[in-house]
C-alpha cells in the first residue's frame, strides 16, 4: 500500500511539473509574439534598391532603361544648378559628341566665350583657361614657377604664386579639356528616391551662373602670361 501511495504521489508530482513547464513555454511563446515589431513601412517604399516592386539588388533584375534629354543643342532649357557654383549639367542631346578626345571636342563649337552668347550657350569661364598647376622646378638653390624664382615661403596673399592665365580665352587648359568629367547629361527617368536637398545660393543669379570671376579669385595673385 505504501509503495502504491509513493508511486501515485510521484506520478502526480511529475504531472504537475510537466504542466508547469508547458505553461511556461506557452507564456514565453506568447510574449515573443508580442515582442515582434511589425514594419510600418514596406521595404519597397524605402526607395533603396527598388523601382516599384522590382528588387534591383537581385541578380536577375533588369533595371529600367536610361533615357536622356533629346532636345538639340540650342533648343533645350538650362537646368537650375544643384548648388552655388556647381558645374552646369548638360540639358541637350549628346549623341555623337561623346567621348571627348584630344582631337575632337564638339563642345567648343558653341561654348567658347566668343561665340557662346550668339549660340545661346553657357560660355566657358576664365577658370578653364587657367593653369593652376604652374611648372615648378628647383634649379640650384632657387625654386622656379613658370621660370620665375619665388621665395620658399607661404603667404595668405599668395604673393609668391604664379598662375598662368590665357587672358584671350582661346586655349583651354588641358586639365579642363575633357568637359564630361564634370558636366554630364541628365536622365529623364523618375528617381528611385527624390532629391530633397534645398540649395541656398550666395549670389542673386547663383541658380544659373557661377560667382567666380577673374577679378575675384585673382585679386591677390600675380598672373604671368
Amino acid at each position: 500500500m505504501k509503495i502504491l501511495t509513493k508511486i501515485t504521489i510521484g506520478l502526480a508530482a511529475a504531472t504537475l511539473l510537466l504542466v508547469g513547464c508547458n505553461g511556461a513555454n506557452t507564456s514565453t511563446s506568447a510574449q515573443a509574439k508580442k515582442d515582434i515589431i511589425k514594419p510600418t513601412v514596406a521595404t519597397n517604399a524605402l526607395g533603396l534598391g527598388y523601382v516599384g516592386d522590382t528588387d534591383l539588388l537581385k541578380d536577375d533584375s533588369i533595371p529600367p532603361a536610361v533615357a536622356y534629354h533629346s532636345a538639340a543643342p540650342g533648343t533645350s532649357k538650362k537646368f537650375v544648378r544643384a548648388f552655388q557654383d556647381a558645374p552646369p549639367m548638360i540639358p541637350h542631346d549628346t549623341t555623337g559628341m561623346l567621348p571627348i578626345t584630344k582631337n575632337d571636342n564638339q563642345c567648343l563649337a558653341c561654348h567658347m566665350p566668343d561665340v557662346a552668347v550668339s549660340m545661346g550657350a553657357t560660355p566657358i569661364p576664365v577658370s578653364h583657361f587657367t593653369n593652376f598647376r604652374p611648372k615648378t622646378e628647383v634649379v640650384g638653390d632657387e625654386i622656379l614657377k613658370n621660370g620665375k624664382a619665388i621665395k620658399n615661403t607661404s603667404s595668405e596673399q599668395l604673393a609668391n604664386v604664379s598662375i598662368k592665365v590665357d587672358k584671350d580665352e582661346r586655349h583651354l587648359y588641358p586639365g579642363r579639356y575633357n568637359c564630361s568629367q564634370c558636366h554630364a547629361p541628365q536622365a529623364t527617368n523618375e528617381l528611385v528616391d527624390q532629391n530633397h536637398f534645398k540649395p541656398v545660393f550666395t549670389a542673386p543669379d547663383g541658380s544659373s551662373k557661377s560667382s567666380w570671376n577673374q577679378s575675384k579669385w585673382l585679386k591677390h595673385i600675380q598672373t604671368d602670361k
